[in-house]
């Protein structure tokens, strides 16, 4: 679903001081630095690989031991209803940043990020293209996070999020279409007592394909054509398709069958060398990315899961 704005609130409110009394109760060993070593940026993980703590992406999820001891965050989450990935408590601490960037990665552009701001200050901005906001406690949001977005705690105490990564559900899909309409956010929060969703949670088990099809392929380079500073040379649209083209007819012949994986390997060597005769490294996305780097993250590198490629190896 495409969003109204790059900062979209949806309406839906959840319960401030319940969320803050979960993150209070949790021991300090539970923080861990950022994966990427941001200064000032820590997190607690909730919904993990296999549910141990740890930063990774791809791999059967379920809760931690933290998200079993937040009760009111494992209802707000049956209410939402998503089959979840990898979601966390966010961190960070006064007068640090989340740095300016993009999120160009498989993981990002097959999953919907929803911030639920748990303890704030007026200092805390969540800029995103050309929108400038400041997230209330309990409140929800979720952003385009292809283009380039920033986080500043310009504050005097650590702003704590809860940031729940999902590939979807009915309801998120109902919450994302009345904000795209411009629904009113309740004045009152959301309690479990009110809740007609099964206290259940849902994980994702495949978030990775073991051999990309031709389809899903189609549907990230036209993505990524979309949203060029200008459109294309004519030769490097006809590479992506003729790679595509190609990489469908081994497919069809291989599936995900190992016994493909010279032929696959072939293909996505070869579509490297013709992007980069063609320049495709010096060709922006609206973004400021480079092409070459969209290409490279949502198709070349993840044509072929890693599991994959090390099995046969």
């Amino acid at each position: 679903m495409r969003f109204a704005k790059d900062l979209l609130q949806l309406p839906i409110r959840f319960d401030a001081e319940q969320l803050a009394a979960e993150v209070a109760a949790l021991p300090s060993s539970a923080w861990r630095p950022h994966p990427m070593g941001f200064e000032g940026n820590d997190a607690v993980p909730l919904v993990s690989v296999n549910g141990a703590l740890n930063d990774e992406f791809a791999g059967p999820m379920a809760s931690t031991e933290h998200l079993r001891s937040m009760p009111y965050v494992h209802s707000l989450m049956a209410e939402l209803g998503g089959v979840w990935g990898r979601s966390r408590l966010m961190g960070l601490a006064a007068g640090a940043v989340v740095p300016k960037h993009v999120d160009i990665h498989y993981y990002w552009r097959t999953h919907i990020r929803i911030h639920i701001p748990v303890m704030t200050n007026p200092g805390v901005r969540f800029i995103c293209g050309d929108e400038d906001t400041h997230m209330r406690a309990g409140e929800a949001w979720v952003f385009d996070s292809f283009r380039i977005h920033e986080v500043r705690n310009e504050g005097q105490a650590k702003r704590v999020h809860l940031v729940l990564d999902t590939v979807g559900s009915s309801r998120i899909w109902d919450l994302l279409e009345a904000a795209n309409a411009g629904s009113a956010v309740p004045t009152e929060p959301w309690l479990p007592e009110r809740s007609t969703s099964p206290g259940k949670l849902r994980f994702e088990h495949l978030n990775q394909p073991k051999v990309m099809t031709p389809w899903e392929m189609r549907c990230h380079a036209d993505y990524i054509l979309e949203n060029l500073e200008v459109p294309a040379d004519a030769s490097i649209v006809t590479a992506i398709d003729r790679f595509i083209f190609t990489w469908g007819a081994a497919w069809t012949e291989h599936g995900d069958s190992e016994k493909g994986l010279p032929a696959y390997r072939e293909l996505i060597q070869a579509a490297r060398e013709d992007f980069a005769e063609l320049g495709v490294a010096k060709v922006l996305l609206n973004n400021e990315a480079p092409l070459s780097r969209a290409l490279q993250e949502l198709i070349l590198s993840k044509a072929l899961a890693t599991t994959v490629l090390q099995s046969a190896a």
